[in-house]
Parts: structure tokens; C-alpha cells; sequence
């Protein structure tokens, strides 16, 4: 009885149990979804492009109200802000069980980013503030590492849902553990200190009229044309409001966005590297999974299950570098882990001629390892260096930063790509050569995080209090 008791020494757990299971539905949500998309697109008689439309729009929507939704995370209060994020997220996920359209999908999936949008920033604020500096490696650790669990087992999941039930599970799965979150968060009751400074609602207009045109830009760059009208003019109007809306931000008195969080160069690395690393983890995902099967001649299931290499080294380094992260800081395992990462790419840039499994597994290894050994840490420095007032920002930055470089990656190696294997795909050398450049291009953006990290990154732990204001007491070693 006394474990179901909530006191001060135990609330921090009920806390991490409430935010996990929020993070734990976006991340099954994706990869169920990837699987569930051609019936779905069968049964609801979408284009090709209308299916790519399923997943962009959920990015482009998460990608561009992050930022924005851990502002009013700290503004409103965290726990506000995320059960409200994880009510939109609930309610979207019905209307995409329930669509009989393209259309009604499509906006349910851009209300899911948005619900999303306001979770994210939030919980891991919350289970930040929740634990002591020594502690949060361990926590986030958790945090991270059983969502990736549940992440990877969404094919799974969503293929036999698919198979057996319907497409429109995948989407209904969501229901029952969005209100697990919302309950757990009243049972837990976080401590959280709102910032009461009001929102500056003309900058974010300014924002939303700049960011999400130019992740739009640079989603549909290869549909449309680079130099096609639409993307220039989306690219073009994205970015100068952009720019208003940073002119804008460093002179008010009362920002959207706390861009003086970039004036700490560790914490600039920190999203620098987190931006090159998921450019390049996007990139091999997705054109990973059409050399399985366009080169090698996999089925889509055992080209899943090949993806086992990759995410089974993040889960078990996420827990060691964790760790590791509480007793001796940030900077060995963000400089070790872009390394491997690097390594990593440039040997798939060499296994990929080969044309077999055997060769390719181990890059795929290495290349888990070293998102393992950033992923936590780096979360957790970034988050620990703002101040507690300011950590739903600090995490909507990273956030955005993360998903914004995640497109750029995929949109990068994706214009090289199809400029070699344009004429057909399924030519074997065109798609190799296609690849291969592709993959040098990501090496090179983890090169420059590595630099980053190497140059700019300190040692030991960051200590800023927690979300109770004094520190909590941290348990005795051993």
C-alpha cells in the first residue's frame, strides 16, 4: 500500500510514469501509422502524395508549433498544457479513426502535431523538475528508453492490428493511453511554478506565419521542384518572417521564445548536434528501408524487423549513458556517440555496394550505439541548463531544432538521391550511387556536429534547481 501512496520522496516516479506514457503514444503513433498507410490508403482512395501527406503533416505541424507549445507550457503551467495536449491529441487521434477522407485524416494528423506540440515540451519539463541533478540522467534514461521500446515495437503492433482488426485501431490504440496520462498526471499532482508573464500574442502570429512555410518548403522541395514557384515563394515568405519574427523577439520586452537559451554555446551545441543527428537517423530510416527492399529484395516486415540492429543498441545505451551522464556530465558521451555516428555512415557509405545484409547489420549496430550514447545526455544538459521558468522553452527549442533539422536531413539526401536515381528508382547501380551520395551528405552533418560538440561542449553536470525550488535530496550511492 505504501508504494500506491503518493508522498514527497516517491511523487517524482508517479510523475515519470504519467509523462512516459504520454511520449510513449507519440512515438507507437508514428511508427503504427507507417505500417497501417497503404490499406489506409486503399480504403480511403488516396495519391501517392495524398498518402505522404499522412506523415507530413503530422511533421510539419509538431515541427513548427513545438517551440511555441512549451512557451505556453510556461506560461500556463506544465500540467495544464500537457493534459490539455494530450485531450487534442486523443480527440485527433478519433477523428483519424473515424475519417472517411483524405481530408478528415489530413486534419487530424495536423491536430495530433499540434497536441503533440503541447505534450512534449511539457513532460519533459515536468520530469526534469521532478528529479534531483544527479538523478535526471537515470530518469530521462527511463523516460527515453521505454518509449523507444514501444516505438519499436509499433510495426508490430500496427501491422497486426492491420491484418486483423483495421487500419483505424492504430489511430484508436491512443484513447485508452492518453487517459492512463491524464489520470496518472491528477494522481501525481506535479509541483510546477507558471511564469505569469503574458504571451506576446504578435510574435506569434509572426511565427506562425514563418516556420511552418519553411518546413513546407523544405518537405515538399522534391515534389514540387526546388526552383518551382510554390517553393520559392513558400521558402521565400517563410523565411523573411522569420527573420521579422527573431528581430521582433530580441528586442521585446516580453518574448515568445527565450533565443537568449542559443547565447550558451554548450546549449547551442547541444541543438546543433541533436539537429545534424536526427537529419541523418531520418534519412537512414527512411532510404534504409527502400534499399532492403529495392536492392536486397526484402518484404516490408523483415525490412522492419532488420531495423531491430539499429534500435536495440539505442535502447541499451540509453540506460548506460544515462548514467553515465549523472556522474561525469555531457561531453564524453555527445563527442563519443557523434563519432560512432560518423563512422557509422561513412562504413554504410561503402557496405551499400556490396548489396548484403551482413555488411550492412554492423553499420546499423554502430550507428545505435552512438544515438544511444547523445540522446539522453544531450536532452538532459540541454533541459538542465535553463532555468526552471524557462525549461518548457528550453525543450520546445530543442524540440524544434531536432524536428526542423530531421526535415532538412530527409529533404538534403532525398534531392541527391532522386537526382541519381531519377528514371527509375528499382535500376540497382542508380539506386546504390543515389544512396551512397546521400549517405556522404548525412556523414558530413554529423561531421559538423562532432565538431560542435568537441569545440563548444563542457564536462560535468549542469545543477540548475528543480521544479520545487530547492534541490531534492539525491539517494545515497550504491
Amino acid at each position: 500500500m505504501t508504494l500506491l501512496k503518493i508522498t514527497d520522496d516517491n511523487r517524482k516516479w508517479w510523475v515519470l510514469a504519467a509523462m512516459t506514457g504520454s511520449l510513449s503514444m507519440i512515438m507507437i503513433d508514428q511508427t503504427v501509422v507507417s505500417v497501417a498507410l497503404p490499406r489506409m490508403q486503399q480504403d480511403l482512395g488516396m495519391s501517392v502524395t495524398g498518402a505522404q501527406w499522412v506523415v507530413s503533416a503530422f511533421l510539419l505541424s509538431l515541427a513548427s508549433f513545438m517551440a511555441v507549445g512549451g512557451r505556453l507550457g510556461d506560461t500556463l503551467g506544465r500540467p495544464r498544457a500537457f493534459v490539455a495536449g494530450v485531450a487534442l491529441f486523443a480527440l485527433a487521434s478519433a477523428v483519424c479513426g473515424l475519417a472517411q477522407s483524405q481530408a478528415q485524416i489530413v486534419c487530424g494528423r495536423v491536430l495530433q502535431g499540434l497536441g503533440a506540440a503541447l505534450m512534449q515540451p511539457a513532460s519533459a519539463a515536468m520530469v526534469i523538475g521532478a528529479f534531483h541533478p544527479s538523478e535526471r540522467g537515470r530518469a530521462m534514461a527511463l523516460y527515453a528508453g521505454i518509449s523507444m521500446g514501444l516505438m519499436a515495437m509499433g510495426p508490430l503492433i500496427g501491422g497486426l492490428l492491420t491484418q486483423y482488426l483495421s487500419w483505424r485501431y492504430a489511430f484508436h490504440i491512443n484513447q485508452p493511453v492518453a487517459l492512463w496520462a491524464i489520470v496518472m498526471t491528477f494522481v501525481a499532482r506535479p509541483t510546477d511554478r507558471p511564469d505569469p508573464q503574458a504571451v506576446n500574442w504578435s510574435n506569434l502570429a509572426l511565427f506562425l506565419l514563418g516556420l511552418p512555410f519553411v518546413v513546407l518548403a523544405l518537405q515538399q522541395g522534391n515534389d514540387w521542384g526546388w526552383s518551382s514557384p510554390e517553393i520559392l515563394a513558400c521558402g521565400g515568405w517563410g523565411l523573411a518572417m522569420t527573420l521579422i519574427f527573431v528581430a521582433r523577439e530580441r528586442r521585446s520586452a516580453t518574448p515568445l521564445l527565450r533565443l537568449t537559451l542559443f547565447a550558451d554555446r554548450t546549449f547551442a551545441a547541444e541543438a546543433f548536434l541533436l539537429a545534424s543527428i536526427q537529419g541523418a537517423m531520418t534519412a537512414n530510416v527512411v532510404f534504409g528501408s527502400i534499399y532492403l527492399q529495392r536492392a536486397l529484395g526484402f518484404s516490408p516486415s523483415r525490412a522492419g524487423a532488420s531495423l531491430l540492429f539499429l534500435i536495440t543498441p539505442v535502447l541499451v545505451m540509453a540506460q548506460i549513458s544515462g548514467r553515465f551522464y549523472d556522474r561525469r556530465g555531457v561531453r564524453i558521451p555527445a563527442v563519443a556517440g557523434s563519432g560512432l555516428i560518423f563512422l557509422s555512415m561513412a562504413y554504410q557509405c561503402l557496405a551499400l555496394r556490396l548489396c548484403d545484409f551482413a555488411w550492412i547489420a554492423p553499420g546499423l549496430a554502430l550507428f545505435g550505439v552512438g544515438i544511444g550514447c547523445i540522446m539522453t545526455p544531450v536532452n538532459t544538459d540541454a533541459l538542465s541548463r535553463a532555468p526552471n521558468l524557462a525549461r518548457g522553452q528550453a525543450s520546445g527549442l530543442i524540440q524544434t531544432t531536432r524536428q526542423v533539422g530531421g526535415s532538412m536531413g530527409l529533404a538534403a539526401v532525398g534531392a541527391i538521391f532522386g537526382h541519381f536515381a531519377v528514371n527509375g528508382v528499382e535500376n540497382g547501380p542508380a539506386l546504390i550511387n543515389g544512396l551512397t551520395a546521400g549517405y556522404a551528405l548525412a556523414s558530413l552533418m554529423v561531421l559538423a556536429g562532432f565538431v560542435a560538440a568537441l569545440k563548444w561542449m563542457k564536462g560535468g553536470r549542469t545543477e540548475h534547481e528543480a521544479t520545487t525550488g530547492a534541490l531534492p535530496q539525491a539517494p545515497p550511492e550504491g
